[in-house]
């Protein structure tokens, strides 16, 4: 019996656990050996051990079956189907899930840098990588990745993803190279993924830290996450997840890019949605105190908040009032996720979604589960 039954669930966050070997072997041969070894600073202090237990485990099928029997138990690289696709269609025949979008978890270390070649070399190695972890099931979509430091190149890396067979494209929800990701020389990008049909996608992690990090500079004794690591979401981190990717929402409402490529669509993973009723609200104060002096904002046809309504799409994190949330901004802007095989996204996230649901009509209760997320992608079938 599958954890998800009984109507269709499309999930829009879960991750593949990259090992420091995965990502070198996809890389072009004269920048391989320049990508860096895993990050792991962020995964926990036991993050070692835990990938020596996941290595051991490899090849294992009775190991393996003890995972089928608990698939929403064991997280990170001791989950079924972390790195190896096959262990993954198999994951999600027991998770239930029909359809799921597949983002990298530590990879970005290993090429981020100031020097465009590794780069956008990285970058491109990524995206080939994660087509090829979904290529063998269809029900797997996945997420290719640019960087804003050069638009050209930018562009060059979005086209290739998506010929690679990546579905979707993130984005860092802050600048990079000195340009709004809202300017001209962006344009032809956003263009690419409307007339693609492919999503853009901003997911927690993608625009640093809001936090300044003088707050954690309090006098009192030093935190870690719930992880055991010092690098993840601590209770002021989550307290700010909401500030990039609302400044970059904003400005793609009042530089007008939401209007002038209306097709376009966009998710926010992983960065909750408590705040969105309040983002719209806010957009619309904005449009109508601002609209005499900036003539952008004076010359959107729609409603500030309408630009949202009509073109982008939220996770709620399990531990958010869906219900509340719902009634605030409306039935056709939130999505349903795992995180999988991420510990965030708990054991039982249907349980705890369903728990603030109880007023919740059943056609909202669909758009949560399937219907947003063929919106968002474009699946008019």
């Amino acid at each position: 019996m599958p954890y998800a039954e009984g109507r269709t669930f499309y999930d829009a966050d879960s991750h593949l656990m990259e090992f420091s070997e995965w990502l070198p072997q996809y890389a072009d041969p004269q920048l391989r050996d320049r990508i860096r070894p895993l990050y792991l600073g962020g995964a926990g202090a036991k993050a070692s051990e835990i990938i020596a237990q996941a290595r051991a485990r490899k090849g294992n099928p009775t190991a393996a079956k003890a995972l089928e029997d608990d698939i929403m138990g064991p997280k990170g690289w001791l989950a079924l189907g972390a790195l190896d696709p096959a262990e993954r269609s198999r994951a999600l025949d027991l998770l239930g899930v029909d359809k799921q979008l597949v983002f990298a978890t530590f990879a970005f270390s290993q090429f981020i840098s100031e020097d465009q070649d590794l780069l956008y070399g990285g970058t491109r190695a990524l995206n080939r990588a994660m087509a090829d972890f979904c290529s063998h099931d269809k029900r797997l979509i996945a997420v290719g990745s640019v960087p804003w430091d050069n638009p050209e190149r930018t562009l060059v890396e979005a086209r290739e993803a998506i010929r690679l067979g990546c579905g979707a494209i993130l984005v860092n929800s802050m600048p990079a190279g000195g340009k709004s990701p809202t300017h001209p020389d962006f344009h032809p990008f956003w263009n690419l993924l409307e007339d693609s049909n492919i999503p853009f996608m901003l997911h927690v992690g993608g625009g640093g830290r809001a936090l300044r990090q003088a707050f954690n500079n309090n006098g009192l004794p030093k935190t870690t996450d719930f992880l055991g690591g010092g690098e993840n979401i601590r209770s002021k981190d989550y307290m700010t997840l909401h500030q990039t990717p609302e400044q970059f929402l904003s400005c793609m409402v009042l530089d007008g890019v939401l209007e002038k490529f209306s097709r376009l669509r966009g998710g926010v993973i992983e960065q909750g949605a408590l705040w969105l009723p309040t983002l719209m609200r806010k957009l619309d104060i904005v449009q109508s105190s601002f609209r005499k002096t900036e003539p952008t904002v004076m010359s959107l046809p729609l409603k500030a908040s309408d630009y949202l309504r009509r073109q982008v799409k939220f996770t709620p994190f399990p531990n958010e009032d869906v219900g509340w949330i719902i009634a605030n901004s409306g039935d056709e802007m939130l999505l349903f996720s795992t995180d999988y095989p991420h510990p965030e996204g708990s054991h039982d996230p249907i349980g705890r979604f369903e728990s603030t649901m109880k007023s919740v009509s059943e056609e909202a209760k669909e758009r949560f589960y399937h219907r947003n997320f063929a919106e968002m992608m474009g699946d008019t079938a």
